[in-house]
Parts: structure tokens; C-alpha cells; sequence
């Protein structure tokens, strides 16, 4: 798949948490990001939680777990 960058604001805790993460964390930021993006902007209508399942599902088979997940949004 190609990619291209596009800006994007954040708040300012998020962009630091983002370039503090490590280079694994934020590939797997990104993918969930992409995922998110995707759905938002091709204007499907699907059911929130069908979303919610498949990124879960995209991001844990890339070793993003709830536990690290909530690790990563909590101050540690």
C-alpha cells in the first residue's frame, strides 16, 4: 500500500506522548490512526462497535494489548 504524510493537530500532550513513544509504538499509533482515518472518510456506515472490534482486532495482532494501550494513556 503506498502511504503519504499528512498534518494533523493534536493537542499538545498527545504530540509529546507520540515522540517520546518508541519506534514500534508509534507504528502501531500510526496503523491505528490509519484504520480510524479510513473509516471515518470513506463513509461507510457501519455500526460503531463493528469499527471499534476490527481495530481492536488489527491492533492486537499487532501486539498492541488493552494493558499496553492503558499503560501508554496513563502517565507511566
Amino acid at each position: 500500500m503506498q502511504t503519504e504524510t499528512i498534518p494533523i493537530t493534536v493537542d499538545a500532550e498527545a504530540a509529546h506522548r507520540f515522540s517520546e513513544a518508541s519506534p514500534e509504538e508509534r507504528r502501531k499509533l500510526e496503523l491505528l490512526l490509519r484504520l480510524r482515518l479510513r473509516e471515518l472518510t470513506l463513509g461507510r456506515t457501519r455500526p460503531l462497535q463493528a469499527i471499534m472490534d476490527e481495530i481492536g482486532t488489527d491492533a492486537e495482532a499487532m501486539g498492541l494489548t488493552p494493558e499496553k494501550l492503558e499503560s501508554m494513556l496513563r502517565d507511566e
